[in-house]
């Protein structure tokens, strides 16, 4: 059954028969594909005529809102050979329960609260104090909704503004229609947070076995299971927690101890350990420094402490629910204290590292290994890993344990003339080059002011870090450019993002401010004249410290590679990344600049030194 709905390019039908073959024997394979090569379409017309014709589920897993349209997209053109029915699904949030958006608190639920906070609606059916929106689904006709989706494969948001506009909880209607759904488009968490995968799996009714996964940007994978694994506690939140105890009379958790006493307790402690370990940005702590110092001020043994944790869980539970009546979001800070002290306390020391972070004083374990939460990928028929930068698949195949797995590399279609990678001989990020030479960073800003000024483009200028971009941006280099800049900044919300972008895209000659990692590096396409010159202010290598020191011997013990895994891997992905928002497809030319001598070093970034670049700029447009 060939599903491929365009006429194909270059190594596009290697690339679908290599993923139907790995379907078809139920093996792993994990991909790097180059710009253009068209991964979302060659990963769906590879993987679903197995799925269709075995009555599997194809499920396509997602970091953004854009890359779920993507597939939806190309899955309307597939539809136009073989019918298929693909919905995609989003998490309770402003964009999917008409109720959070009328409520500024409902808006900062967890996943667990709003679930909870919806249950207590629902069980109000037919009243004046349920949601109106659930009970109007109870009387509609769900097999209409099916017939649409099945006929006009509406993007999420599509489906949303319909279901809003018919006083229908688009949630809801989600999960009752992706039963029948041959595709369903999904966030990460859908299936790597364990709570959150059974819920999903009974509203797709299969098992993980009869599932085909297809994790798109795979590259961010490793890392989002990391999260996943990883609990981190504020003192903010410590503060909550005791405005919670005090305000429900402080209650006894142990014959004479009561909430707060444990707050303090562990106030004193997260200070001590940000007194004597923590080291620029976080510190390592010692493994039983905190039970230890619990045992301590409390006077009490390790079992105790895990008694008054199950306590302060359950006087927590009971606020919770007594919130939930009220119509308001089932919080409880007293909890989430109960929860995150027997979390730390039982994370194994074999994987998980307890740091201290300075940013904003909070305690984290953090889980170094993504092994675990990978499980799912272990288990399902087979799973399609693809990135333009997962190099080398080999560390990305052993980290999260795909041990028969095929990879397999494709290069782009388009010509590489398009595309000019050069790099600044004189000028480093590196951090020890910068302390002892205090003209480098004048320098690097003189190269990048020349360089942006050397041509009339939509330039997009990534920094190694925020706060490299305000030490330049303090020392004037936006007075220096002769254009608009706009400026990506640390929370900013969608929509200010998005008019951003538009405006930057819009002007034609623009600056856009960003940082390598962030949410314009990745995920975002840029065709066109959208942009085509792309500036890195060195490269982006995360500052040393205590979690990547540990990430570091960790993968040394284990695999030999530490420096390589934790350190360089990482930051030539991002640089990588970045420029590849240049060329999305045939027609696009684009210039990539490295401020960082470095560059030389690493052979996946294919970039050549320059003595002049202003002048290698112009020369590469004018020649196209």
């Amino acid at each position: 059954m060939n599903l491929f709905p365009y006429t194909p390019r270059s190594s596009q039908n290697e690339f679908t028969e290599f993923v139907n073959s790995c379907v078809n024997k139920g093996i792993p394979c994990i991909i790097e594909s180059g710009t253009g090569t068209g991964k979302t379409i060659c990963s769906l017309a590879g993987a679903l005529p197995y799925v269709l014709e075995k009555g599997k589920k194809l499920v396509y897993l997602t970091r953004t809102a854009s890359q779920q349209k993507q597939a939806i997209l190309e899955l309307r053109k597939i539809s136009e050979i073989r019918k298929i029915f693909a919905m995609g699904i989003q998490g309770r949030s402003a964009s999917t329960c008409p109720m959070i958006r009328t409520d500024p608190e409902l808006m900062s639920g967890s996943p667990e609260e709003l679930s909870k906070f919806c249950s207590e609606f629902k069980k109000r059916t037919g009243t004046d104090r349920g949601c109106r929106f659930y009970d109007n689904i109870l009387r509609t006709d769900v097999n209409e909704h099916t017939e649409f989706c099945r006929s006009a494969m509406p993007t999420a948001d599509e489906f949303t503004d319909r279901m809003t506009s018919l006083e229908l909880c688009p949630y809801e209607m989600m999960k009752r229609l992706i039963h029948n759904a041959d595709v369903v488009i999904a966030p990460y968490h859908f299936l790597f947070v364990p709570g959150t995968r059974e819920r999903f799996l009974g509203w797709m009714n299969v098992p993980l076995r009869n599932i085909v996964m297809i994790v798109d940007e795979a590259h961010n994978l490793p890392d989002h299971l990391r999260e996943v694994m990883t609990s981190r506690y504020t003192m903010r939140a410590l503060d909550l927690a005791e405005k919670e105890a005090i305000d429900r009379n402080d209650p006894e958790v142990s014959n004479g101890i009561s909430a707060t006493d444990v707050m303090n307790a562990l106030r004193k402690l997260i200070y001590q350990a940000k007194e004597e370990y923590l080291v620029d940005e976080d510190g390592l702590l010692p493994p039983y420094f905190i039970e230890d110092g619990l045992m301590e001020e409390l006077n009490v043994t390790s079992v105790k402490i895990r008694t008054i944790c199950k306590t302060m869980i359950e006087h927590g539970e009971v606020i919770a629910e007594q919130k939930k009546m009220n119509g308001k979001l089932p919080r409880s800070y007293l909890r989430s204290l109960g929860m995150f002290i027997l979390f730390w306390l039982d994370s194994e020391d074999e994987v998980y590292v307890k740091l201290i972070i300075g940013e904003d004083t909070s305690l984290e374990a953090f889980c170094m290994d993504p092994y675990e939460a990978a499980e799912p990928l272990r288990i399902c028929h087979s799973s399609i890993h693809m990135s333009g930068t997962l190099e080398p698949l080999s560390e990305y195949q052993n980290v999260l344990g795909l041990e028969d797995a095929e990879l397999r590399c494709f290069p782009s279609p388009f010509d590489p003339c398009n595309l000019m990678t050069i790099h600044a001989t004189d000028v480093t990020t590196k951090y020890e080059e910068m302390k002892q030479d205090a003209s480098m960073i004048p320098r690097m800003e003189d190269h990048l002011i020349r360089t942006i000024n050397s041509v009339k483009k939509n330039t997009a200028v990534f920094f190694p870090s925020y706060s490299l971009m305000d030490v330049m941006v303090k020392d004037g280099i936006i007075s220096r450019t002769e254009r608009k800049v706009f400026t990506e900044r640390k929370g900013m919300s969608n929509t200010e993002h998005q008019n951003m972008l538009d405006s930057f895209r819009s002007s034609g000659d623009g600056i856009l401010f960003a940082v390598s990692g962030g949410r314009i590096s990745e995920g975002i396409d840029f065709p066109g004249k959208d942009m085509e010159l792309a500036i890195l202010v060195g490269m982006p290598f995360s500052r040393p410290g205590a979690k990547q020191n540990a990430l570091i011997r960790y993968y040394d013990i284990r695999s030999g590679n530490g420096w390589d895994h934790a350190v360089i891997s990482p930051a030539t992905r991002k640089m990588r990344q970045s420029i590849g928002r240049l060329i999305r497809s045939e027609n696009d030319i684009g210039a990539a600049v490295i401020l960082d001598k470095r560059a030389a070093a690493y052979q996946l970034l294919s970039s050549r030194p320059s003595d002049n670049i202003p002048n290698a700029v112009r020369m590469f447009f004018d020649r196209h």
